[in-house]
């Protein structure tokens, strides 16, 4: 890529020395191995740099007892990390993107959207059920999320099935199905799985129409001061385009809703012959009532350039400088388009009686 040497050379002429980049981190196995991979390509783009990784502890990894929905705080997995970029005690933090809000605070922007792995969600069983699918589990047997959005969609397209709040980091939530016999099934992300090497586990990948993903899941997003120009600059060449403008379709769709984790949004985005599809829906808590509708856009992926700085360059929260602008904004546009025709079929209703069951609840 033709940025490669130039920001190289801009974060390495800062100090005589060795300079040393922080990345922070949670704490939880998953954080690690996905930090790692960010950390491992960054390496070998910047043999003269050196990397500490500062693992922490979130809200969202605290709190294990209460569902996410019903905890009230936007950014339960970015906080603390966010703090750390803050107080200048890491200059980079790697997030799997769907934790980040739509809107981050000032000062704030997500430097790289890294390629992303399989979107969809998973089902693992419990050892005493493996082969089958949700369709073929028995009469009111329960199946654990710790997500509305996968909890509503689900319902409805498996009203046999009961679906109840699990929490906890990927270990945990195994550790449960497998020693308690209270879920005869659990809903995980299929990125999660397989970054942990725990393909053998996937008995089910749910297609969109049976349950539809979250805004940024399978996709990796490093987030950074935004006036740190050389570790914008840095962490840039980790864009991948097609992921990129898949993504702020996805944010611009959910921002536009003002939708978050209290709410069931979903979305399915697909990039094929020049066209970026995007499919959004919102649910019902119960998932009785829903609104989705698909629509697409001419947009072609673009490569990676040198540009000029933009006078605000952040769209949903992204910064992508080496990214023509026009596919970006093209992208934005498809996602606050979606958004302004299911508000016109009704969505607000939805997603207001929604937010205020979950509230009461």
């Amino acid at each position: 890529m033709s940025g490669n040497g130039n920001a190289t050379a801009t974060v390495e002429e800062n100090s005589p020395k060795m300079r040393v980049i922080r990345v922070g981190t949670r704490k939880s196995q998953l954080a690690r191995i996905q930090t790692d991979s960010v950390v491992a390509t960054l390496k070998a783009l910047y043999p003269g740099l050196q990397f500490e990784i500062i693992a922490m502890s979130t809200t969202g990894d605290k709190i294990l007892d209460t569902a996410l929905s019903k905890i009230g705080e936007k950014s339960l997995f970015t906080k603390e990390l966010e703090h750390a970029l803050e107080r200048n005690e890491v200059d980079l933090v790697v997030h799997s993107l769907k934790d980040l809000p739509t809107v981050l605070p000032p000062g704030f922007t997500i430097g790289a959207i890294c390629k992303r792995e399989n979107p969809h969600d998973a089902v693992v069983f419990h050892p005493k059920f493996v082969g089958k699918t949700l369709e073929t589990l028995p009469e009111k047997s329960v199946v654990g999320t710790s997500s509305l959005r996968r909890a509503a969609q689900l319902q409805r397209k498996f009203p046999h099935l009961e679906f109840r709040s699990i929490r906890g980091n990927l270990n945990t939530r195994l550790r449960k199905l497998d020693e308690q016999q209270e879920f005869s099934a659990i809903i995980l992300a299929t990125a999660g799985l397989q970054r942990m090497g725990w393909h053998n586990r996937v008995g089910q990948i749910l297609h969109p129409e049976e349950c539809m993903y979250a805004v940024g899941q399978g996709a990796l997003g490093v987030e950074v001061r935004a006036k740190d120009q050389d570790i914008l600059d840095m962490v840039g060449v980790l864009h991948d385009p097609e992921t990129l403008l898949r993504c702020i379709a996805e944010r611009a769709f959910l921002r536009h809703l003002e939708g978050g984790c209290s709410v069931p949004v979903a979305v399915h985005t697909a990039m094929k012959d020049g066209q970026l599809y995007l499919t959004g829906g919102v649910w019902s808590l119960d998932g009785s009532d829903s609104i989705q509708d698909t629509m697409q856009a001419t947009i072609h992926v673009p490569a990676q350039h040198e540009d000029g700085p933009e006078d605000d360059p952040q769209l949903v929260g992204i910064t992508a400088r080496n990214i023509p602008r026009g596919p970006q904004l093209a992208a934005q546009n498809l996602g606050i388009s979606l958004a302004n025709l299911l508000l016109s079929k009704g969505a607000k209703n939805i997603l207001d009686i929604a937010r205020q069951l979950n509230d009461a609840h």
